[in-house]
């Protein structure tokens, strides 16, 4: 298991998640939903081939608040993600994510990885 902290300050930011493969991301919604379902289910992560960024369920994410700078904040029913990391640490302030909870996107928490320290757990 791994959890995830900040970089900075150490706060936890996760509980502890295991690994799992990047999922195809769906391009439609469900039926009788409005958004998209999360990318990868609640209580694990995986990490992005393309980007290197550790992609959580927005479940699973703890310890943060949004970005002060309202500009990082965009979207229609939640947050696009495409201004930059919309999330940092509660603790310090460090940006530490980029939510995408729009209506359009696939729901999903990516971390920065330079932003944060992965804590692995001894298995059990």
């Amino acid at each position: 298991m791994t959890a995830f902290s900040c970089t900075s300050c150490q706060q936890r930011i996760s509980p502890d998640l295991r690994e799992v493969p990047m999922p195809a991301p769906v391009t439609e919604e469900a039926p009788g939903h409005r958004f998209l379902p999360p990318l990868v289910p609640r209580g694990s992560y995986a990490a992005s081939p393309h980007t290197g960024a550790l992609v959580l369920n927005p479940d699973d994410i703890m310890g943060v608040t949004r970005h002060p700078d309202p500009r990082r904040r965009n979207g229609c029913c939640g947050l696009d993600g495409l201004d930059g990391p919309n999330l940092v640490c509660g603790n310090c302030g460090a940006e530490v994510a980029t939510q995408q909870s729009d209506c359009w996107s696939q729901q999903l928490i990516a971390l920065i990885p330079d932003a944060v320290t992965e804590m692995v757990s001894p298995s059990a």
